[in-house]
């Protein structure tokens, strides 16, 4: 989602589609290059705090609260409208085994996923840490615990960089709808915001990301929003943090697509495993293994991030269905690291059956839909000797051509319309992706125009004849 727009929005969105944006496309979008590259100039020290990140490229995204308890979506309360006073059971009902982030990170990690990102406090207003600002939370209610001191002390053990999403958004608060009208307030719902983010980037150590959410319902202005980042960034001088507070941060944040900033602009697409960040029971239309590794493609190929989300059950076990996907996909990350962590942006067409990312002069083609034999290499040379992958409209000089999995060499040819590769196994070596790194001479170029503009024609009739 562009900064500014709400969950909320989003549902709505879902509700009129019908659910059919389930899945990224596998081409990425620009996003509106209207937009002034003002509007986007990152804070002071962007570069170097943002070094690790922009090699990360895979996160996981935790929402865990009151909601999953319901077990019904994280937005419950609003959309199903439940009364303040009753939702607030949930909290003494909300009593996770110790440590559940623990199994999250060593997913994580399994997954090879980078850094983790964990609801502090969503929109229900119930924070999961330990504060002195309110009694609604996790270590004074029915868990007895600072339950963020978990999740950060867990993704430690595995060597994983910690972030923190905060709402700003409260559907809780007494002052979190009338401040935007109510000066009085503004000003004591703002200084308790304020106060919760101080005491997030001050009880545990080095953050990495903080990833704000929901600016509903002041302007940034009316948020302290320069004031919120100037404190964060001198509690925590090398975090990063994204846009949803109205200010531009450090990246940007599209939700549930994959829409990539304009060149030189971070960016991260955040997803679900499903259709629901929280916990929920019934939703059962879960992204395929092969849907996620092409997603993740997709993202680095725009050289952006991925940021998958998992919603625990409220006792803090993962559902099975995540563990299995996220299994699936760590058996391929394990294997073919090296053509995502650290790779840039690139400028390639689309393909009828392959993905590419790049770092340097080495473009990394991911076969998505092995294509195999064809029974037109029964007539067609140019599928000879059988199985060829080709792409059509190479225009850099090809050195050598391998497969990424075992470094075997694979034998090309190349002219002026394509790259074949040859003599290749009717089955796909790798799943759901086989990537085959390809050196070139110089920055790896593809172009379908420079084919539909340069390949010899002949006569309007056939211009083939028989041997």
């Amino acid at each position: 989602m562009n900064r500014g727009t709400s969950r909320r929005d989003y549902l709505k969105m879902m509700a009129a589609t019908a659910g059919l944006a389930t899945a990224a496309p596998l081409a990425f979008a620009q996003e509106d290059a209207a937009k002034k590259s003002a509007q986007q100039v990152p804070p002071p020290g962007h570069e170097r705090r943002i070094q690790w990140w922009q090699e990360a490229k895979f996160g996981m995204f935790i929402h865990w609260g009151l909601y999953s308890v319901i077990g019904r979506h994280e937005w419950a309360m609003e959309v199903e409208g439940i009364p303040i006073p009753q939702y607030e059971v949930l909290a003494k009902h909300f009593n996770p085994k110790p440590n559940a982030a623990r199994d999250w990170a060593r997913l994580a990690k399994q997954a090879g996923q980078k850094y983790m990102v964990m609801t502090t406090k969503h929109h229900e207003g119930f924070c999961n840490f330990d504060t002195k600002l309110t009694d609604y939370c996790a270590p004074k209610q029915a868990a007895g615990r600072d339950l963020v001191r978990e999740f950060v002390d867990a993704a430690r053990a595995e060597g994983l960089r910690v972030g923190f999403y905060y709402s700003l958004m409260d559907w809780h608060h007494p002052d979190g709808a009338r401040c935007a009208t109510d000066e009085a307030a503004r000003q004591r719902f703002v200084a308790y915001t304020h106060g919760l983010i101080r005491e997030l980037m001050t009880n545990y150590g080095k953050i990495d990301v903080l990833w704000y959410d929901v600016d509903w319902p002041l302007t940034p202005e009316q948020w302290e929003s320069q004031k919120m980042n100037d404190m964060v960034f001198q509690l925590q001088p090398d975090i990063i943090v994204n846009n949803r507070n109205g200010l531009p941060g450090d990246f940007s944040t599209p939700e549930q697509e994959i829409r990539a900033a304009d060149k030189g602009r971070a960016w991260e697409t955040c997803m679900t495993l499903n259709d629901s960040w929280g916990y929920h029971k019934a939703d059962d239309n879960w992204k395929t293994p092969k849907t996620i590794v092409n997603n993740l493609i997709t993202c680095a190929r725009g050289g952006g991030n991925y940021l998958l989300n998992i919603g625990p059950k409220p006792d803090g076990s993962i559902p099975q269905q995540s563990i299995e996907i996220l299994q699936a996909v760590g058996q391929w990350t394990s294997k073919n690291g090296a053509a995502i962590y650290g790779t840039e942006r690139n400028d390639f067409e689309w393909h009828v059956y392959a993905n590419f990312t790049q770092r340097g002069k080495t473009a990394y083609a991911h076969v998505t839909n092995w294509p195999g034999d064809t029974p037109a290499e029964q007539w067609l040379t140019f599928y000879r000797p059988p199985s060829v992958i080709s792409f059509g409209g190479w225009r850099t000089k090809v050195k050598s051509v391998r497969l990424l999995v075992g470094d075997k060499p694979l034998t090309f040819t190349q002219d002026d319309l394509s790259l074949r590769i040859t003599g290749l196994p009717t089955t796909a070596p790798d799943e759901p992706a086989t990537v085959i790194a390809i050196e070139c001479d110089g920055e790896p170029a593809l172009s379908h125009e420079y084919v539909r503009k340069n390949r010899s024609r002949f006569k309007v009739g056939l211009s083939y004849t028989e041997p």
